[in-house]
């Protein structure tokens, strides 16, 4: 079995997602014996952003020097994806919404006819044979029912993007608060640690 492990955070050893997301990981090893880590950090060697050559070459045409590697990069991206049984994403809320690194890789893997088609009836997942598990990380309050809610596009934006490819029941552990003070943010993490450690196997 194989766990894609991936971080988003610019923050290194201060980020909170990247603690949770390898508590996630330790979990998993724990649970799954002979399980498989491969592990990519998103923010020590971006991808760059999508531009008109990218599309170009997505299109068929022979991609201009200048971004030939990034392009290669990209496909490793989703293969590693689409190998992975099982995928922990450490995922930090950045201005209402994800990282533009993290952008940039699920801009590599939501690709037609490799993990969603077009057919006839709509738009049709086809990635959906897997676990999918995210750490998230927010400084203030955004769940239901919160004044602040209306601007949270991390979680349902990533909820909506793993749907989209068939993943209907993605995972989610979440710290919540971590800038409103030294407690809120020890309570938080102290919380997600904890879900982390009770995962279930399966």
């Amino acid at each position: 079995m194989k766990l894609l492990h991936l971080d988003s955070s610019v923050l290194g050893p201060h980020s909170v997602s990247r603690q949770v997301s390898a508590a996630i990981v330790d979990r998993l090893r724990k649970t799954h014996p002979g399980l498989e880590v491969s592990y990519r950090d998103l923010t020590t060697a971006p991808l760059a952003h999508l531009s008109g050559s990218h599309l170009a070459a997505s299109q068929g045409a022979t991609p201009e020097a200048s971004v030939q590697a990034d392009i290669a990069a990209g496909q490793q991206m989703l293969d590693e994806f689409l190998a992975a049984d099982i995928v922990v994403l450490g995922a930090p809320m950045y201005n209402f919404t994800i990282p533009s690194q993290l952008k940039a890789w699920i801009d590599r893997i939501l690709v037609a006819g490799k993990t969603f088609k077009y057919s006839a009836s709509g738009v049709e997942g086809i990635a959906g044979n897997k676990r999918v598990i995210v750490a998230i990380s927010r400084g203030g309050f955004y769940g239901p029912g919160t004044p602040a809610a209306v601007g949270e596009h991390l979680e349902t934006y990533l909820r909506w993007v793993f749907g989209f490819i068939g993943i209907a029941n993605p995972e989610f552990i979440s710290a919540d608060g971590i800038q409103v003070g030294p407690e809120h943010r020890e309570k938080a993490v102290a919380g997600a640690l904890q879900a982390a450690g009770n995962l279930s196997a399966a």
